[in-house]
């Protein structure tokens, strides 16, 4: 019996050997492996996100910050287009102009708004890009934070509409506003500058259409003089003056005069 015990454990300990390898002297000493860095426990989840809005190294803003930002510039751009452009002036002397001639819908509201929209382009085209220059290419390259480009970039913006606001307007709403006379001009703030350069832009708009509606109101009072005179009461002056008036506007190139006076008047 001890000698088949024996035996079991000389087998074993064969076994041991060929699996594990020889053993190691006494002497020499078995290295440990390193203990792994201790983690450390992350904080609980409070409900708040937390948004990188640039690279560590380059301060550019991500790409998700320029979408937000550019779908927040679409949002605002009709209110922009509207009251810090030279839309409304524009789009309102073609209307009256329209009116004018006696034409109710010819053209029609969608080439008006579209020739509007050009001219606009077209005389805002230095103040768009410097604005681009000053305020959004140094922002999305990093150079500029926020506040900064955006402090940068409107004053083009601010420029011009001061350019083409009437004092009497800005005291207008400084006064309704309940605020204190600004000392000059760069401390007129952009909540009363932009209703102010609006309400000039409106009273420019309506002195050219009274000029322009001087020669056809001419026009319909002689020829409704003539009906009386002729006795033919009956028949509507408007249809007779109609013809005359779009000669007379085609003779002097009344679309040119009226758009070379509506981009004068920003130069």
């Amino acid at each position: 019996m001890k000698r088949l015990l024996f035996g079991v454990l000389a087998g074993l300990a064969v076994a041991l050997t060929v699996l594990c390898g020889p053993s190691l002297p006494a002497t020499a000493a078995v290295p440990r492996p390193a203990a792994p860095a201790p983690v450390v426990p992350s904080p609980p989840q409070d409900g708040t996100i937390s948004v990188n809005v640039g690279t560590p190294n380059g301060g550019k803003p991500s790409n998700s910050i320029v979408i937000m930002l550019a779908l927040t510039v679409l949002s605002v751009a009709p209110a922009l287009l509207l009251l810090c452009t030279s839309f409304t002036k524009i789009f309102v002397v073609l209307s009256i102009t329209r009116n004018a001639l006696g034409l109710s819908n010819v053209p029609p509201n969608q080439v008006l708004a579209g020739l509007a929209l050009f001219l606009s382009m077209f005389i805002m085209g230095p103040v768009l890009s410097q604005l681009n220059h000053d305020g959004v290419q140094p922002y999305l390259h990093g150079t500029k934070t926020q506040s900064v480009a955006f402090h940068d970039g409107v004053q083009p913006l601010r420029k011009f509409m001061l350019d083409h606001t009437r004092k009497d307007e800005v005291a207008l709403f400084t006064k309704v506003a309940d605020k204190p006379l600004p000392k000059n001009a760069n401390d007129v703030p952009l909540s009363t500058l932009v209703p102010a350069f609006a309400l000039s832009e409106l009273r420019a708009a309506f002195i050219i259409g009274f000029v322009v509606y001087i020669p056809f109101l001419v026009i319909d009072m002689v020829v409704a003089a003539s009906l009386m005179s002729l006795g033919m009461m009956m028949l509507p002056p408007v249809t007779v003056s109609l013809p005359f008036k779009m000669l007379l506007f085609v003779l002097v190139n009344g679309w040119g005069l009226v758009i070379t006076a509506l981009v004068s008047s920003y130069h």
